[in-house]
């Protein structure tokens, strides 16, 4: 197999396949993708995108355009291509934590028996540890070429809202090649892998070489690490709220320290969105399965706390509403499970917003870009086609989602619209004395109540 590669294929053409392809094709490389979807691929193929991702749909467009990135249901279409590579999904299995692995292996037994000549095959879906060596010896059995099938693992670090960058500007590189990176076929695997990465890896990019079993297990340990940060943080936002205590205070004392840092140290509603929480309920059934339950038996407690994050602003509202939903209005600020997205999979803004609807709320919705994709998954409920539309007679404004145009909003404009000026911020993403020199009662996570009646009067 010649380390020369002008062909890609991407197969899976969702959130993550969708951007990889196009930033390949960016990169120079003819690119297809391909997907099971036709409704999927009939939109991508006009350049256009089924889902919302800053800068994504100018550059689809762009090559698509340009003849240089196409879209197929066929896999046949993928089969001289010099690299493959795997970007299915891998969700949450319905009868338990584990990941439903049936898309990727279904994909890529599709996708071995097309491969008549020496190739690569990259895999890039988050799967549990000792998926890729079970792919592998599937590519060895099915591809009519038999050993000249190689495949590496290249995890994806991608966050939504910043897809595009994360993929030709990455933070690291991870190279898991089969048989580790001194296997002799190993490196002529690398080569193909740094001819694809060459624009990336000639701007310093770290490189991490790896075998199989460890790149896998980069992405679920980052997810998890991730995830038990954001949840310790929201723990200390408990015991803050126990004794009136302020947990942004607390979270950026904790921030000075080099050896803690501050990133995902925000404290609010929680993690939630495709990867997160299915990674580490993943993460949990696979260690289990391979005996080491225990080494992350502490993921359990941080799935928790994120959970109860959700039903203590359900709380809230039960709290300023005199303890009972019924029949009260309530406008929920946000879907998207963070911003940038329109992405509602385990959303805790779309969660919270269906329980209190369930409670007995009559709950308004308004989210800059997740209507659409929430209204699929929760028709339930009603959504409003502006922020005051959702807050109009309001007695209770919950900030679900921390979008710059909730941010942005002026507390003194917004009382014109309420039935009563409470607003429960849920992300910690308001000034509060702004609100409550509006006349707002404020309440968030993990810290005191502020009421208007507080305010120093003037002199």
């Amino acid at each position: 197999m010649s380390t020369t590669v002008t062909t890609i294929s991407v197969i899976g053409t969702g959130y993550l396949g969708a951007t990889h392809a196009a930033c390949m094709a960016d990169l120079g490389f003819q690119v297809i993708g391909i997907d099971t979807d036709p409704a999927r691929t009939a939109t991508l193929a006009v350049g256009e995108l089924p889902f919302f991702e800053p800068d994504l749909q100018p550059l689809v467009a762009k090559h698509v355009e340009h003849g240089r990135l196409r879209f197929s249901t066929d896999m046949a279409d993928a089969a001289d291509a010099d690299v493959h590579f795997l970007c299915v999904g891998t969700p949450q299995r319905r009868d338990g934590l584990g990941a439903d692995l049936t898309a990727v292996r279904t994909a890529t037994a599709a996708l071995a028996a097309h491969l008549h000549r020496p190739c690569l095959v990259v895999g890039k879906s988050t799967v549990p540890v000792g998926t890729a060596a079970e792919l592998a010896a599937t590519l060895r059995a099915t591809a009519p070429t038999g050993d000249g099938v190689r495949l590496a693992w290249n995890p994806e670090f991608l966050r939504e809202g910043h897809a595009v960058s994360d993929t030709l500007h990455p933070d690291r590189m991870v190279f898991g090649l089969d048989g580790g990176p001194e296997h002799p076929a190993a490196q002529h695997d690398l080569a193909v892998l740094r001819a694809v990465y060459a624009d990336v890896l000639a701007a310093g990019v770290p490189e991490v070489l790896a075998d199989l079993p460890t790149a896998e297990l980069v992405k679920t340990a980052a997810n998890s690490f991730l995830a038990t940060k954001i949840s310790f943080i929201n723990a200390m936002a408990e015991l803050c709220e126990a004794v009136d205590a302020d947990v942004t205070v607390l979270a950026g004392a904790l921030a000075l320290d080099d050896r803690i840092g501050g990133r995902f140290l925000a404290p609010g509603l929680g993690f939630g969105g495709g990867c997160l929480p299915k990674d580490i309920r993943a993460f949990m059934a696979r260690a289990q399965e391979i005996g080491a339950g225990d080494a992350v038996a502490f993921l359990r407690e941080v799935d928790e706390v994120n959970l109860r994050r959700r039903r203590r602003v359900v709380e809230l509202v039960c709290e300023e509403l005199g303890g009972s939903l019924a029949g009260r209005t309530v406008a929920v600020l946000g879907a998207a499970f963070k911003p940038g997205s329109d992405d509602v999979r385990d959303s805790p803004a779309l969660d919270v917003a269906a329980t209190l609807h369930h409670g007995g709320a009559v709950v308004r919705v308004h989210d800059p870009k997740a209507m659409d994709s929430a209204a699929r998954v929760r028709p339930e409920l009603h959504y409003a086609g502006s922020v005051a539309a959702a807050c109009r007679g309001a007695e209770v404004v919950v900030l679900a989602t921390e979008w710059d145009q909730y941010r942005a909003l002026d507390p003194d404009l917004l009382g014109a619209c309420v039935r009563t000026r409470c607003v429960i911020d849920s992300r910690n993403a308001l000034v509060p004395d702004a609100w409550v020199e509006a006349g707002w009662r404020y309440r968030a996570l993990g810290r005191p109540a502020r009421d208007p009646s507080e305010m120093p009067t003037a002199a």
